[in-house]
């Protein structure tokens, strides 16, 4: 059967949900935000206090959505974030001797107080980065929390996590974090951090600082002793400063391969530690005889989720040869009733880009991929006169050489590929500089674990697709990086053990 004819008969099976007909109309559901309130201008959170910075610059942050400004954030300059370290080194001396049960409190009281303040987060999250209210309000927020739960029942287990050993923390941890998941990355490093004892200045993307400002509220409102975290706002100039401060013993940053490749070469022969959780180019597997409505949700989950601004991102499309037109017309139908818009809308499935030069990088990739043979679909949804919007699309006819199949676009944009053996889909998969995360998908267990023994990546999903838990490790290879996050592996990112 041609694709064309299947995606006729997958729409006559399934006809289009024709949104604003009268049939299948949804209301606007907006997210109230009135009782919400950002200052319009932010400081520097250093020693328990927000202060003004010592550069006297500022950044504008930006409403992706309606390209309207928020507020104005403090640039930390190198005096800056020499400040932070020096507090964050005084309150170490304390931190470190505080016995663990002690911390764990700590730790535990933030968890409760951003699940207080779920609400708020979610939308400040939302506005500040552009992703849909239904994932930053059932995703991210909820496993922030999570993070620092179950970090706070670490605090005074360490040597039964390491037995044998006498772990210790290590001191001042500086920690950069993306832009795509702002509170989220927070608590994946501030919570394993903070239960072993250490010392933190966190420096958030300067696209996305509120969350972390507001964050910085609640380490206050929870008592936590002063300099035990340091919230440095800025761009690349102040992440450089607090990676070659030669008071910080550790340094653990997201972001991209090109940026984690500057700071293992700075870090390079100067004895600090460090873990990098660099980009993916995810390949996800679908084989003929896996269950295909349930894949093509793991698909559209695995590359539009937050417009496929996404690490693990299930960019690549492996289809079995057999199956491929089928499951292109069942993808193609889905895809497109995903509904683009107002990310403060709860109806909405993808939002905003989370900036120009971001929506820019995507544009230009996608019109690479047209250029170099590849076959461009596009959801026909209507995009938002303002603000930074991009529609899901697709390409079918990709080749392993292509840009499209070897960059991460970190965008909402599928590159599928289509293989007839096992063997075949694991050379591909296998043949391309990154290694963060992949999916199977198939109905034999014996299949699954034969597969996920010879993909090289951290994280390899089965019949499922972005799913975590602070209970599992999480981390790539090659150039996605190295070091663990979550789980008993990312504790030992912040211990010495002798």
């Amino acid at each position: 059967m041609k694709f064309a004819e299947s995606v006729e008969r997958v729409r006559a099976e399934r006809p289009a949900l024709e949104f604003g007909t009268g049939v299948f109309d949804y209301a606007p559901a907006p997210e109230a935000t009135d009782h919400v309130r950002l200052a319009s201008r932010y400081g520097l959170f250093i020693g328990g206090e927000f202060v003004e910075p010592k550069s006297g610059r500022f950044l504008d942050t930006v409403n992706p959505a309606t390209e309207e400004k928020l507020a104005e954030v403090a640039e930390g300059g190198e005096a800056d974030v020499a400040a932070a370290v020096a507090a964050a080194r005084a309150a170490f001396r304390s931190w470190s001797r505080l016995p663990g049960a002690e911390r764990g409190k700590y730790v535990y009281r933030i968890a409760r107080l951003i699940q207080e303040k779920a609400r708020e987060l979610a939308i400040v999250e939302t506005m500040d980065g552009g992703k849909p209210i239904k994932e930053a309000r059932d995703v991210d927020i909820p496993l922030a929390a999570a993070h620092f739960f179950h970090h706070a029942g670490w605090a005074d287990k360490l040597a039964y996590a390491f037995p044998g050993r006498a772990p210790r923390p290590l001191g001042v941890c500086g920690q950069i974090i993306p832009w795509n998941f702002p509170l989220l990355m927070a608590a994946w490093k501030l919570a394993p951090a903070l239960a072993c004892g250490n010392t933190v200045v966190l420096k958030p993307a300067e696209t996305t600082p509120l969350t972390a400002l507001q964050l910085a509220g609640i380490l206050r409102e929870a008592e936590l002793p002063p300099g035990v975290v340091n919230v440095v706002t800025g761009a690349g100039e102040t992440g450089a400063h607090l990676v070659n401060h030669p008071d910080v013993a550790k340094i653990a940053f997201t972001g991209s391969t090109e940026v984690g490749k500057l700071i293992q070469r700075a870090l390079a022969g100067t004895g600090k530690r460090l873990t990098l959780e660099l980009g993916g180019k995810a390949a996800n597997i679908v084989f003929a005889d896996a269950a295909l409505d349930q894949a093509v949700e793991g698909i559209v989950n695995g590359i539009y989720f937050n417009q496929g601004h996404v690490c693990c991102a299930g960019s690549r499309l492996l289809v079995e040869e057999s199956i491929a037109e089928d499951l292109l017309a069942r993808l193609e139908w889905r895809i497109r009733q995903l509904r683009v818009g107002d990310p403060l809308d709860k109806n909405t499935d993808v939002g905003a880009i989370n900036s120009r030069a971001q929506l820019d990088k995507i544009r230009e990739l996608t019109r690479c991929g047209v250029e170099e043979g590849a076959e461009l679909h596009q959801s026909d949804c209507t995009l938002p006169a303002r603000g930074y919007f991009f529609p899901p699309t697709w390409f079918t006819n990709v080749a392993q050489s292509h840009r499209i199949a070897r960059e991460e676009i970190f965008g909402p944009v599928l590159a599928v590929m289509t293989f007839r053996t096992p063997d075949e889909a694991v050379e591909k998969a296998n043949n391309l500089a990154y290694g963060l995360s992949a999916g199977v998908w198939t109905d034999k267990g014996a299949k699954i674990f034969a597969m996920t023994r010879r993909l090289r990546a951290g994280v390899v999903w089965a019949n499922t697709f972005n799913k975590f838990d602070p209970t599992s490790p999480f981390g790539g290879y090659k150039e996605s990086g190295f070091g663990r996050e979550g789980g008993r592996h990312g504790l030992e990112a912040y211990l010495e053990l002798a």
